[in-house]
C-alpha cells in the first residue's frame, strides 16, 4: 500500500462542536500527495466551525456540501473528531474518529457494527498510542488550560457576587459559548483575578493533583500567564500521593483545586465532608477536569453530575459546616471545546506525522494496532452484526 488515499474532512455534527483538524496540518498532507476535499462549515452557530472554509481552501483542499460523507467515493477515508450521529446505515468507508464504542458504552454494539456491516475499519483517535502506550494525540494540556481557566472566574465571581452562581460561558464570549483565541481569554481571566484579588485582598493559591501529564501542564500554564504568583501554585504528582492517602488536607488549605489524575484502580477521596467542613477552609472552587462524576470510586465525591458551558457550576452542600466560604465544582466533559482554536492546532499538529503515514497504514505500527485492535472489539459483537451486508 503506498497509494495516497483521498480524505475527506467531515464537518462535525455534534452540538457545540467547533473543533476540527486545522487547515495547517490539512495543508501538510495536501503537500504530502494526498487528495482531501473538507465538507463546508455549517453556519448554524451550535456547529460553526472555528476555522473558515476559505482557509482550507487556502491550503488547497477541495470544498464540498456539508454532509456528503456518506456517499464518499470508495476508498476515501473519513476524518473527523466528534462521533457521528447514531443511525443504522452500513458505513463503506473508514473512519477516523472519537467513536466512544470500546469501553461497552451505551450502544456501543450498535455505533461499532456500522463498520464491519459496510465492510469498513474504525481507527479511533482515543486508541492511537506509542510504543509505551501513551495516547498519540490527545487534548489534555487544554482541559487542564480551560479548566483553570474557570476555576479562576469563579473564584473571583463569588467574592464579588455572593449567593449568585457563575453564568454561561456564553455571557462573557458575546453569546458565542468558546474563546476566539487564547489571548482573548487570558487577558479576560486576568482581569478577574484582579478583580478576585480587590475584594479578598490577596492573590488566590491553586493547587493541581496530576501536575505533571498533559492536563496538569495546561492548568499550571494558565495559573502562570493570568497572574497567579508560582509560590502560589502547588503542583502534586505521583511522588507526592505515593505514600500517603487522602484526604488531603492541602487541598483545602487552597482557594482552587484542580484534579487532573488518571482514575485507574479504586483510590480514597482526594476530599471528604469532613474535611471541608473543619472550620479554616480556604477552598471555594474545585476543578474535576478528570469527570469521574459516576465512577463509584470517585476521588471528589462532593458532587454528582456534570455541568455544562451554560451552568458551568454545582454548588457543593457540606455537611455541619463551620465555614462560610461557598463551594463550588466545575465538571465540564468537553472543557477544551471553549477554546477550539488552539486545542485544534495542538490535537492536528500532534497527530501529523501519524496522518502521513496513512498511505502504508497496512503496515505503520499506529494504524496497524489500531486496526488490530478494531478487529478485536468487532469480535466480540454477535454475528450478526459483524457479517458484511451485500
Amino acid at each position: 500500500m503506498s497509494a495516497y488515499p483521498p480524505i475527506l474532512l467531515r464537518a462535525e455534527q455534534k452540538p457545540l462542536e467547533h473543533r476540527s483538524f486545522s487547515p495547517a496540518v490539512i495543508k501538510t498532507l495536501i503537500d504530502a500527495g494526498y487528495p482531501i476535499s473538507v465538507e463546508r462549515s455549517s453556519t448554524d452557530l451550535n456547529f460553526k466551525r472555528i476555522f473558515e472554509d476559505a482557509e482550507y481552501e487556502a491550503a488547497g483542499a477541495t470544498l464540498v456540501p456539508s454532509g456528503v460523507w456518506p456517499d464518499a467515493a470508495p476508498g476515501t477515508i473519513i476524518l473527523g473528531l466528534k462521533e457521528i450521529p447514531e443511525e443504522d446505515f452500513p458505513l463503506k468507508n473508514s473512519h477516523i474518529t472519537f467513536a466512544h464504542c470500546y469501553k461497552t458504552q451505551a450502544n456501543w454494539d450498535k455505533v461499532l457494527s456500522r463498520f464491519p456491516r459496510g465492510g469498513s475499519t474504525l481507527y479511533d483517535l482515543e486508541f492511537l498510542v506509542t510504543k509505551d502506550g501513551r495516547r498519540v494525540s490527545a487534548f489534555g494540556y487544554h482541559a487542564g488550560f480551560t479548566g483553570a481557566a474557570l476555576g479562576i472566574k469563579t473564584w473571583a465571581w463569588q467574592l464579588t457576587h455572593p449567593g449568585e452562581k457563575l453564568p454561561g460561558v456564553g455571557t462573557f464570549t458575546e453569546g458565542r459559548g468558546y474563546y476566539l483565541n487564547e489571548d482573548e481569554l487570558v487577558n479576560q481571566i486576568r482581569e478577574d483575578l484582579v478583580v478576585g484579588e480587590k475584594a479578598l485582598g490577596r492573590k488566590p493559591t491553586a493547587m493541581v493533583l496530576g501536575a505533571l501529564g498533559r492536563c496538569g501542564s495546561g492548568a499550571v500554564d494558565l495559573f502562570v500567564k493570568a497572574g497567579i504568583p508560582d509560590a502560589n501554585i502547588t503542583r502534586w504528582d505521583f511522588e507526592e500521593t505515593k505514600d500517603r492517602e487522602g484526604p488531603y488536607e492541602e487541598i483545602a488549605q487552597h482557594d482552587i483545586f484542580l484534579n487532573a489524575i488518571y482514575l485507574s484502580k479504586p483510590i480514597p477521596p482526594f476530599v471528604n465532608d469532613e474535611l471541608l467542613a473543619k472550620p479554616g477552609r480556604n477552598l471555594s472552587v474545585v476543578t474535576d477536569v478528570s469527570c469521574d462524576t459516576t465512577n463509584p470510586h470517585n476521588p471528589i465525591p462532593i458532587y454528582s453530575i456534570n455541568t455544562t458551558f451554560d451552568d458551568p457550576t454545582v454548588p457543593v452542600l457540606v455537611k455541619d459546616d463551620q465555614n462560610s466560604t461557598p463551594l463550588s465544582v466545575i465538571s465540564i466533559d468537553h472543557l477544551p471545546s471553549m477554546l477550539p482554536r488552539e486545542a485544534s492546532e495542538a490535537f492536528s499538529e500532534g497527530l501529523k506525522e501519524s496522518l502521513l503515514s496513512l498511505n502504508e497504514r497496512a503496515t505503520s505500527r499506529v494504524w496497524a494496532d489500531a486496526e488490530k485492535l478494531f478487529k478485536e472489539k468487532v469480535a466480540l459483537l454477535p454475528e450478526e452484526l459483524r457479517v458484511k451486508e451485500v
